[in-house]
This record gives structure tokens, C-alpha cells and sequence, in this order.
């Protein structure tokens, strides 16, 4: 009997150091001044894990990580606890920016294997940020990764699709020229252009109810602006500065800024309730490349910023039901560009 309650003791103890060492995993984690995450949990380690969004019902999460000998992208699905991954993507190409459709049956992404199986070519680094427009196309597939259906054939760049609850697309594209906002049905049908403006369009989200659409957006502001976005745009770039972010009627409509400060505003996301945005910024350090996440009304007021890590904070989404956050950050790197997934409650 003595035996039994010495090894009763020893597991109450056990368990209770594993608590305290999770509670200060969970502090390690979170800075005393993110009072809206709580309950923090790192779900990859290690490479470069980016855009992950939640299924409808919130139970997994498809995003895009370079692993498994790969040298670019590829698209993964998880659940919401960082177990059960599975490539669902080709493994060949570049792929990008997927996304589940209602029912979570079928899920969307972009990728550049039809124009081969090798990774494209990275610009080289410099000072700003250089993103390369890719040749993607978008393509639909069911959540195993069969039956893969291809929606775009323009051979230039076809990304940033997100979809609604009604099972609408929304992207951005290069086919006419400038890089702007299409929407779509699910089998590629009524292409439709929602954006005219010179200069970059891109990132969109849905509101909850479909009636919305936030985005964000370059457009230049003097001849100097666009002669530089327009040379870059000549070599399939963007390069990294200032970008706001919008607000339309789904149908392209309304478009007014809800940001107007000349950082680089990206990743806007609606809360479930259609009152907020999250999004990611370097308004406090606009000529860096440290990053944190922002909330905002979305009529601009109530400016509030949500992480303070010194590092890199970005692509935060809200889980169906708005009690949770994913987002993508360097906290508790291990090595230099090392970007990882994290899952954390959200509270007031």
C-alpha cells in the first residue's frame, strides 16, 4: 500500500512539474503586453511555415511549408493541435496561398508546376523586400490532394485566392496587365474584375457573411511611384514599401481605405462578428522588416496593436467562430529565417 501511494505521489508530482513547464512554455511565448492571446501553441518547428487558414468547421488547418527535401513550397493540411500533416499538393513547382471551400471537402491553391517541376528561381535579396509574380495558376483539388482540376490558364500570375461561404473565389491576377482583384465561381466560370486602379491589388478576404471583401493595396502617387512599380512589374516583381488596406462591397463596389499611414499594411482578415480587422504591419518601424499584428474598426478607428514580439508577426486569421487566432511568426526561432505556425485563444 505504501509502495502504491509513494508511486500516486510521484506522478501527482510529475504531472505537476509538466504543467509548470507548459505554463512557462506558454510564457516564453507570449509578452506581458499581448493581453488578447492566451493559451499560445507553437504547431511547426523548424523552416519556413507560412498562410495557414482554418477549415470551415475549425478543425484543421491547410498551409504552405518548405519541407520534406523540398526547396519551395508546398501546401500541407494539419488538424488544429499540429497533428496528422499531409502534404496534399503535387510536389512539384511552387505552390501558394490555399484555402479550404465550404464542407471542407475540397480545398484551392496556386502552383507552377505546369510550367515545370523545378522551384522558379528566387530574386536575389536586397534592401526592401522583392516579391516575385510567379506563373501561377490556380487549381481546386479534394482535401487528399486527388482529382486535381486547374481553373486559370492565363500563364502569368494567378494567386492570393481566397474563397467564401457561398463558395465564391476571390483573387489576384496579372491577365489584364495590372495586378488586380477577380472573383470567380468554383469551376473557373465568371471571371469578373473588381478593381481598376493602377498599381497593386491583392490579399483578399471575404467577410463572414460574403457581403465584403478587405484587401490591400499600392496604388502609386506620383510619376517617380509608378514608374518604379511599373519597371518592376515589367520583370514579374513587386517590391516591398507602403501598402493600405480597403474595403469593398463584394461585388467591387465602395472601395474605401480604412488605413492611411505609409507603412506596409498586409494580411487583413474580418473578425467573424465583421466589426474588426487583424492584419500585420511595420507601422511602428516603417523602414523595417519587423513586423506585429493590428486591430482595427472597419471604419479605421480604434487602431490597436495586438503583438510586440521584435521580430516577425504575420498572417493572422480568426477561427470560424472567433475564439481563436493562427498567425505566423520568428518567435522561438532556432535559426536564422526560420518561420513557424502558432495557434493561441483570443479573448478581449
Amino acid at each position: 500500500m505504501r509502495t502504491i501511494s509513494i508511486v500516486l505521489v510521484i506522478l501527482v508530482l510529475v504531472n505537476f512539474s509538466l504543467i509548470l513547464d507548459l505554463k512557462a512554455e506558454e510564457k516564453s511565448l507570449l509578452l506581458p503586453q499581448e493581453k488578447h492571446l492566451k493559451n499560445i501553441k507553437q504547431l511547426t518547428f523548424g523552416g519556413k511555415n507560412a498562410e495557414a487558414y482554418f477549415s470551415f468547421d475549425g478543425a484543421k488547418l491547410i498551409f504552405q511549408s518548405t519541407r520534406e527535401g523540398h526547396s519551395c513550397d508546398q501546401i500541407f493540411i494539419m488538424n488544429v493541435d499540429g497533428s496528422d500533416v499531409r502534404r496534399v499538393s503535387t510536389g512539384q513547382g511552387q505552390t501558394t496561398c490555399a484555402y479550404f471551400f465550404p464542407g471542407d471537402r475540397k480545398i484551392l491553391y496556386s502552383s507552377t508546376h505546369p510550367t515545370g517541376p523545378d522551384c522558379p528561381s528566387a530574386p536575389p535579396r536586397e534592401k526592401r523586400f522583392i516579391w516575385p509574380l510567379h506563373p501561377f495558376e490556380i487549381f481546386t483539388a479534394n482535401i487528399d490532394g486527388s482529382d486535381l482540376k486547374q481553373l486559370t490558364f492565363t500563364g502569368d500570375y494567378n494567386a492570393e485566392a481566397t474563397v467564401s461561404r457561398e463558395g465564391k473565389i476571390v483573387f489576384t491576377s496579372l491577365r489584364e496587365g495590372d495586378l488586380d482583384i477577380y472573383v470567380m465561381n468554383q469551376d473557373g466560370s465568371g471571371v469578373k474584375r473588381l478593381t481598376r486602379q493602377k498599381g497593386y491589388d491583392g490579399g483578399p478576404f471575404f467577410s463572414a457573411d460574403g457581403k465584403r471583401i478587405v484587401y490591400r493595396a499600392h496604388h502609386p502617387k506620383n510619376s517617380n511611384d509608378l514608374k518604379e512599380y511599373e519597371a518592376f512589374l515589367n520583370k514579374r516583381q513587386v517590391v516591398g514599401g507602403p501598402l493600405e488596406l480597403l474595403v469593398m462591397n463584394s461585388d467591387g463596389s465602395n472601395q474605401r481605405p480604412i488605413t492611411n499611414n505609409g507603412a506596409s499594411n498586409f494580411c487583413p482578415f474580418f473578425h467573424p462578428s465583421g466589426k474588426q480587422i487583424i492584419f500585420s504591419s511595420n507601422l511602428h518601424q516603417p523602414q523595417g522588416r519587423e513586423f506585429s499584428l493590428y486591430l482595427i474598426h472597419t471604419d479605421g478607428t480604434g487602431l490597436e496593436r495586438i503583438t510586440f514580439h521584435p521580430g516577425f508577426d504575420s498572417f493572422p486569421l480568426f477561427s470560424p467562430e472567433g475564439r481563436k487566432i493562427v498567425f505566423v511568426s520568428n518567435r522561438n526561432a532556432k535559426h536564422p529565417g526560420e518561420f513557424n505556425i502558432f495557434i493561441a485563444d483570443w479573448g478581449p
